[in-house]
């Protein structure tokens, strides 16, 4: 599952693709754990970080609802988890699914980040709070 998604972005997107994350629905009848024991395991996101060179965790979201819920794939550079111009969602929903035994799992990708962005420079934010860059949590 997780080999075919990635196969179907990196067609679209190749060696242009800079920001990705994941996304599940479990509809009803099931869990959010049965969601997240598809989404968070090695089989799945682990193929698409390594299909694609990632450095940086994929950002997820995990969820219950019925047919038509929304599901909203959060987004962030494939390197760099501060680069805030890469702070995306991807919104959409699939009105079938999924019924009530099924579950909704998804791979987003972009091409790029927010061109003209304006939610500052992490990094300098760190600077100027006085947080050490590679430590920002201080441990």
């Amino acid at each position: 599952m997780g080999k075919l998604l990635t196969d179907m972005l990196l067609e679209v997107c190749g060696d242009a693709l800079e920001g990705c994350g994941k996304a599940s629905i479990v509809g009803m009848g099931g869990e959010i754990e049965h969601a997240q024991a598809m989404t968070h395991t090695l089989h799945f996101g682990n193929q698409f970080r390594e299909a694609i060179n990632a450095k940086s965790y994929l950002a997820f979201t995990n969820t219950r609802g019925a047919a038509g819920t929304s599901l909203m794939i959060p987004l962030m550079h494939k390197d760099d988890g501060g680069m805030r111009s890469h702070y995306q969602t991807i919104h959409t929903t699939v009105p079938d699914a999924p019924a009530d035994d099924e579950i909704l799992i998804a791979l987003g990708a972009s091409i790029g980040g927010h061109p003209l962005h304006r939610i500052g420079n992490r990094y300098d934010d760190l600077r100027d709070m006085g947080r050490d860059v590679d430590n920002p949590a201080g441990v």
